[in-house]
């Protein structure tokens, strides 16, 4: 078991370092411990193979500066909302005890995205219930419920109930999305004649789109760049001084 603070899934092996990496890397750099869970290989994407997402992964992983990473190998668009998968997202939560779970978006293009979602949040709930018995490497689970669920937003946008400032981060941001060399645009890729079909997130423009969105929310709180993310629980501060103090 390793206690962390902060446990991001993601349904294929590159939605964290997209929706969330910038807030991930934050955290670790003040001193938080952050895992990641990974739900399927990405195994049905048009570029690359199963042994490279994976070896792509750990390196973004290294970037990220995460504690864990690891993948439930659930089937890349056909997982299931059941029992048995529910059961798999649960014995993570437990391993890891997270206080906050970062998760995908409630809808989005790719329709492992929203099912994904709603697997996640229906574990974490599932996952406070002592009566439901899982167990990890022989030995008996605790029940363990996170504080909170956020859901970061992905290709198609949607408004955030917050915004998280990831300027000091982006650079180490877009370095990690990077890192999956089979899946985006890189310099190296063309040199090297890369012959694989061109898809919507291959082309050269599409990392501009990420940056961009991270603009665009930065705007709206007064930074450079921000990531957002949707809380279906009512959120609370205990000081104004929580607030990024800022003129808009």
């Amino acid at each position: 078991m390793i206690k962390t603070d902060i446990l991001a899934f993601g349904v294929h092996p590159d939605d964290v370092e997209l929706g969330c990496s910038g807030t991930i890397i934050a955290a670790v750099a003040e001193g938080k411990k952050v895992a990641i869970v990974d739900l399927t290989q990405g195994e049905l994407g048009t570029r690359g193979t199963i042994e490279t997402r994976k070896t792509e992964a750990a390196a973004a992983a290294a970037i990220m500066g995460v504690a864990a990473r690891e993948n439930l190998q659930m089937a890349d668009g056909f997982f299931q909302i059941n029992e048995e998968n529910i059961r798999k997202v649960i014995v993570s939560i437990r391993k890891y005890r997270p206080e906050i779970i970062l998760c995908n978006a409630l809808e989005d293009r790719h329709p492992d995205h929203g099912r994904s979602s709603k697997l996640v949040e229906e574990a974490a709930f599932l996952s406070g219930l002592r009566k439901i018995a899982t167990t990890l490497d022989g030995v008996e689970q605790e029940a363990w419920r996170p504080k909170y669920v956020f859901h970061y937003i992905q290709d198609r946008y949607l408004k955030p109930d917050f915004v998280v400032d990831i300027s000091a981060h982006m650079e180490q941001k877009i370095r990690a999305v990077q890192a999956y060399t089979t899946q985006f645009f890189s310099a190296q890729a063309a040199e090297n004649e890369d012959t694989e079909p061109q898809t919507y997130i291959s082309t050269p423009d599409f990392i501009h789109t990420v940056t961009g969105r991270a603009l665009l929310l930065g705007k709206r709180i007064g930074v450079k760049y921000a990531e957002g993310y949707i809380s279906k629980k009512m959120l609370g501060i205990s000081s104004f001084d929580a607030f990024v103090q800022e003129t808009t």
